[in-house]
């Protein structure tokens, strides 16, 4: 029997060996997961004698229980590098099957999905007009496609008129004549294709105090007739209500639609000292290419484009589980939902007791190559030593046979 149970320990060090094995050999892989052999000792029950059920019979494998704490966290400086920090799964779609993994070393194949070494693609949750619509998953794409212009609809003056000041000497009013305007400025506007076009405001002191007039042009095209705008004693805006003047209709050229400008007047004001022009803002902008990827905390997903504007592609969706220790191994530091893990839970990084997404970053293998080295001396000494017993129980055997009547 003593054979028997040294050779349940030799298998015990041996399985041993090949989980500490296999942990070393990861110790460099991307968001791998060491794992711990878990070892139980064996009683015969039954018809077995006094003796085995009391003494026992040896050791067996009761379990490779998967360490899911933390690795550190390396950073990559590449924007579609991914690491979480805290507890959660990035979400992949492999064909028709969702699987889960902590390796964010991603990419974008040839039709512009972001995807992981093995094709796998990343799911996210859709942009939609309340934020992200977190009911259903959608395969995260990164498009080449200019982002299209949008045409300027208001143009926000924010500046000061000087209280002193005389009104101009000569008339009528002429845009190339300094003489015939008190002050003037200019912001870039843009048309429905994006093309810049040169807004220009001309203000104008009239002979009552307070009053000027307010004259637009458009690429020196006059903008409907002057405005006249007025302020109170105190300096600001009196006229029109509400400070927002409604232009007609300007027609540019190129075919893009006539632009239908908006004036906000409310921010201008009437104080002592010279002309200022604090600010000049316009809601329109041209078509832009992409310039980067840019991935938020909370794992928002946008492009960046050079007009300056960001369009979110989706919020990355985070996975955990109740028991993410009975997850099935799939390979390739991927899991799969089983019925020990629990079912899967999804939500956005942040949340609940999700972690943060960590954009250029990648999360290390959490292998601690030290504590592996001396398991791994552990477990050597225990199959020498159980070697050691066959010898014993071999030479008390060989006695035996040798004992002569």
């Amino acid at each position: 029997m003593s054979f028997t149970v040294a050779l349940t320990g030799l298998n015990a060090a041996n399985e041993n060996l090949k989980v500490t094995s296999h942990n070393v050999a990861n110790a460099n892989t991307t968001g791998f997961k060491g794992s711990r052999a878990e070892f139980a000792d064996v009683f015969a029950n039954g018809g077995q004698g006094l003796t085995d059920r009391t003494v026992g019979s040896g050791v067996r494998l009761a379990s490779v229980r998967q360490q899911f704490d933390q690795g550190s966290i390396e950073f990559t400086n590449k924007a579609l590098d991914v690491a979480i920090s805290g507890d959660g799964f990035l979400t992949f779609a492999k064909g028709d099957e969702l699987v889960y993994s902590r390796n964010g070393a991603l990419g974008t194949d040839r039709d512009g999905f972001v995807t992981n070494a093995q094709g796998a693609r990343l799911q996210v949750f859709p942009a939609s007009a309340d934020g992200f619509d977190t009911g259903q998953l959608q395969d995260l794409r990164v498009s080449t496609a200019d982002n299209p212009p949008r045409a300027t609809q208001s143009i926000e003056a924010a500046l000061n008129l000087p209280a002193q000041g005389d009104v101009p000497v000569n008339t009528p009013f002429d845009p190339s004549d300094a003489s015939t305007f008190s002050h003037t400025t200019s912001v870039t506007a843009y048309d429905s294709l994006g093309t810049p076009r040169t807004a220009s405001l001309y203000f104008t002191r009239t002979a009552t105090d307070g009053e000027w007039e307010l004259r637009t042009q458009l690429d020196g095209q006059a903008v409907g007739a002057a405005q006249t705008i007025t302020f109170d004693s105190s300096g600001q805006i009196a006229t029109p209500a509400g400070g927002q003047i409604t232009l007609p209709a300007a027609p540019v050229t190129g075919g893009a639609d006539d632009l239908n400008l908006t004036l906000d007047v409310s921010n201008i004001t009437q104080f002592g000292g010279g002309f200022a022009v604090n600010a000049l803002r316009q809601d329109g902008f041209a078509t832009g290419r992409m310039t980067g990827i840019e991935i938020t905390k909370e794992g928002i997903v946008q492009a960046r484009f050079t007009n300056g504007q960001a369009e979110q592609l989706g919020q990355i969706a985070l996975t955990e589980f109740a028991n993410p220790e009975g997850l099935s191994k799939l390979g390739d530091t991927a899991w799969g939902e089983s019925f020990t893990s629990g079912p899967a839970v999804r939500g956005v990084a942040g949340s609940g007791n999700l972690g943060t997404v960590e954009s250029g970053a990648l999360e290390a293998s959490n292998v601690d190559l030290t504590k592996e080295l001396v398991n791994m001396i552990t477990a050597q000494r225990s199959f020498q030593a159980n070697a050691q017993m066959i010898t014993t129980s071999d030479q008390v055997t060989q006695t035996v046979l040798n004992i002569r009547r």
